[in-house]
């Protein structure tokens, strides 16, 4: 599953903005249909992940953590209760709760942007925020790619 591209859309008065066709596209093609939305744990923006990325992730998590570790269980707790499922309309379109449209500043302008098995949502005015200065990014993406694999910091 590839979410690739970045869309501009807006949502309408009640929170409801259209999932962008080509998103919906490789949702349906991988025949997934729910997804989980969640704030990003270093951004102020939104995550969309297909259920089934989120419980790989989830489960990954449950394996780093410990059961008998009070902090363990306080992070995996924070974690899986601060999401929202997310279904599809017969349009296409689904609700971004008031709460998480003020956790990442969004007002009625959002981007989404295709993170390969995830879809963020940004507010179009953090959407510089994200990238790195065009002067940066060659110089950066070569130095990732000349480490030899398995050696990324």
């Amino acid at each position: 599953m590839r979410f690739l591209g970045n869309t501009e859309a807006k949502t309408d008065a009640k929170g409801r903005v259209f999932l962008p066709a080509a998103f919906r596209k490789v949702l349906q093609a991988s025949g997934e249909e729910s997804l989980v939305l969640c704030k990003d744990l270093h951004q102020p923006c939104l995550v969309l992940y297909p259920e089934s990325v989120w419980n790989e992730q989830m489960d990954a998590l449950r394996n780093r953590l410990s059961r008998w570790n009070a902090t363990h269980q306080q992070l995996f707790r924070q974690f899986v209760s601060d999401v929202e499922l997310v279904t599809l309309d017969g349009n296409g379109r689904f609700l971004i709760p008031k709460r998480y449209m003020a956790m990442a500043q969004i007002s009625q302008s959002i981007r989404f942007l295709g993170m390969g098995d995830t879809i963020e949502i940004w507010s179009e005015a953090n959407t510089q925020q994200p990238f790195v200065a065009a002067n940066e990014f060659g110089t950066a993406i070569e130095a990732i790619m000349a480490q030899p694999e398995g050696e990324n910091q």
